[in-house]
């Protein structure tokens, strides 16, 4: 449940900064949502390493924040894709394909965090 709340709030900074960014300021759909998901993952590492998942006694904080930096530039990509693929591709509106492309990686993100930095 901590992880869905953290969770939520993540994609609500992402998706207000994606359309804010897109639709108030012009910016391209695939760099707003690239920039929405990096200030989302700003938030989301210390939300969740306060709220969501026990620290690894045996990990520095070093090494545990360069992990969820490469798991997070991977959901990053994974996003990425998904984005152009619905939207250009497919042709889906930006704003539906980021809630597609936010379930995918959502579930990415849990199991590769959970896999290598929650201590439980």
């Amino acid at each position: 449940m901590r992880f869905a709340r953290v969770g939520t709030v993540a994609f609500f900074i992402d998706y207000g900064t994606m359309v804010l960014l897109t639709e108030v300021f012009g910016m391209p759909y695939l760099i707003s949502t690239t920039v929405g998901f990096i200030v989302s993952v700003v938030f989301n590492y210390f939300a969740s390493m306060r709220f969501v998942f026990t620290h690894k006694e045996e990990m520095s904080r070093k090494r545990e924040f360069a992990i969820f930096l490469v798991l997070s530039g991977i959901g990053l990509g994974l996003n990425d894709i998904l984005m152009f693929l619905g939207t250009s591709i497919v042709g889906i509106d930006y704003r539906i394909t980021k809630v597609l492309a936010t379930a995918v990686v959502t579930l990415y993100n849990f199991v590769s965090r959970k896999l290598t930095l929650d201590a439980r």
